[in-house]
């Protein structure tokens, strides 16, 4: 995960170096790389916590009790079951609930914002994942380009001939830093995917819960066509 120390591919000769030493050989792109790390592990903390909380709410549940509600003709009830709840499909419900007596039309733009709202709430701070995933890889490169031009030019520099440990050595220092790059991006890219996922869950969610509760004003038919638009707009938003 990030922050791991690259330490851990070392070869037998690097083993007895401290974290700090291997560090600072890597050289001054190692700073911006842990920063990286850093705040790639803080954001996987933060959306790991959210997403372990929205898993307390059971959707199918809260899902049967709202329709269940909206059928027998108690909309209050369904709205206040939708309210006693943070999740954002729970909100989704609770936006449209909230508004049976508009047109169909304006209920769907104002269920289509509310939907929107939510997702910016669930994707937050994803894209941050996404940009150390992209940006600590190259980042590691252009600390091992850079490496091995200073090491190729302090070899140039000898008066004498360089022997092969003063190539291997100036090398291995270089490469330290795409080493810790992918170290950095991989987990980040991973949990970034992960992330990804359920919030595309979310959004299936999001429109299962609104055509439910269509079908249970018994509007299914009649609002077909709003129903197709409403989840070309949720597709629009999740891009």
């Amino acid at each position: 995960m990030p922050g791991v120390c690259p330490a851990i591919f070392a070869p037998p000769a690097m083993e007895n170096l401290p974290f700090h030493d291997i560090f600072l050989r890597g050289g001054i792109i190692m700073w911006p790389l842990l920063f990286c790390s850093v705040l790639g592990a803080a954001v996987i903390l933060d959306r790991a916590i959210f997403f372990l909380r929205l898993r307390a709410t059971n959707l199918r549940s809260l899902q049967d009790r709202v329709v269940g509600d909206l059928r027998r003709g108690d909309a209050k009830a369904a709205l206040r079951t939708a309210r006693a709840s943070n999740h954002p499909v729970a909100r989704v419900a609770a936006s449209y609930l909230e508004n049976l007596d508009r047109p169909a039309d304006l209920r769907t733009e104002i269920v289509r914002r509310e939907g929107s709202l939510q997702l910016e709430r669930v994707e937050k701070r994803l894209r941050v994942l996404a940009a150390i995933s992209h940006l600590a890889p190259l980042l590691g490169l252009l600390g091992t380009v850079t490496g091995m031009v200073a090491a190729f030019a302090t070899i140039e520099g000898l008066k004498q001939a360089a022997s092969p440990a003063d190539l291997a050595g100036g090398i291995w220092e270089a490469l330290l830093t795409t080493v810790f790059g992918l170290v950095v991006a991989i987990p980040c890219m991973a949990a970034y995917h992960g992330f990804e996922g359920l919030a595309d869950k979310i959004a299936r969610r999001m429109q299962f819960v609104v055509t439910s509760l269509d079908e249970a004003l018994g509007q299914a038919g009649g609002d077909l066509g709003e129903e197709t638009r409403a989840e070309e707009d949720w597709t629009t938003v999740r891009s």
